[in-house]
């Protein structure tokens, strides 16, 4: 018995690396290495000059670096307004998001009432409504309300989302009722135990949406696209879309915007990475 415990305690050894972790490991590395290419070959094009970008076979590295491809980038369009627009919808989309969301998943996690089940079923059916069905009714109803070409066409439609509602209600159900009851206890409405209680333990899960909500809003195209017609009023993926005209496209140009476009996205992401995998982790997004 003794024995039995001793080996029982003693510290198990560290495996090697074994063919089938180096066979993951290469399969993991070559899956990276294809998913940055694109990117690596819109850096390497925003450098170019127009005729090297059309030279065969294709070159990485141009012989040429045109730095300037980046200044006629921003000197041929308002590419200040285009990213002032796209910061003001993507920060008013992303707040009234986890505002409506966060309100919608504590009714559906936290209280109890008659039919939540049901309307909690209906609501995630519309995530198998494709935005295809739905984007000609939003616009009636845009154009009807006269919101046609400003900030409420931009940013109120995309207020509203099911899946986020869904993900902060994953979340918000783990957390224990003992808090609410113990809230109640001491007085405080539902409305107190959102704002106090339940908000303040779910920073994970919020910053994760928040990632989410922010990026998908920032490289939103096609919406802006049907409800804007001013340059006033574009963001920055339907500015760029004016490099490509009917007969000609300007790949270094255009490529040297989507690189500026994609900076405070990839800052966004670098900066925010953990809260981004810990949120989808505790949520229960994460296949646990």
């Amino acid at each position: 018995m003794a024995t039995d415990f001793l080996d029982i305690r003693k510290p198990r050894r560290r495996r090697g690396l074994t063919p089938g972790t180096l066979a993951l490991h290469a399969f993991l590395l070559a899956g990276s290495v294809v998913m940055l290419l694109p990117f690596a070959w819109m850096l390497s094009t925003s450098l170019k000059t127009p005729p090297e970008t059309f030279t065969y076979p294709p070159v990485w590295i141009p012989k040429t670096i045109a730095w300037d491809n980046y200044s006629k980038t921003i000197a041929a369009m308002p590419f200040g307004r285009f990213y002032l627009n796209s910061l003001i919808v993507t920060l008013s989309v992303t707040v009234l998001q986890i505002l409506t969301s966060s309100l919608a998943a504590f009714a559906f996690a936290r209280l109890r009432f008659r039919g939540r089940d049901l309307l909690l079923l209906l609501y995630l059916a519309t995530l198998m409504i494709p935005f295809q069905v739905t984007m000609i009714p939003n616009f009636i109803l845009v154009r009807t309300l006269g919101w046609y070409d400003t900030y409420q066409a931009l940013v109120l439609p995309p207020a509203f989302s099911a899946f986020s509602t869904f993900l902060l209600r994953q979340y918000f159900k783990g957390i224990p009722f003992d808090l609410d009851e113990a809230a109640r206890i001491d007085g405080a409405s539902s409305f107190k135990i959102w704002w106090s209680v339940i908000l303040p333990l779910s920073g994970p899960v919020l910053a994760a949406l928040a990632i989410f909500v922010s990026l998908n809003t920032w490289n939103d195209f096609l919406w802006p696209l049907i409800v804007t017609n001013s340059p006033q009023m574009r963001t920055l993926p339907v500015g760029l879309s004016s490099f490509q005209g009917q007969y000609k496209v300007e790949w270094n140009l255009l490529m040297a915007g989507s690189v500026i476009a994609m900076l405070p996205v990839l800052a966004i992401y670098i900066i925010s990475q953990r809260w981004f995998i810990r949120g989808i982790t505790l949520s229960g997004m994460g296949g646990r």
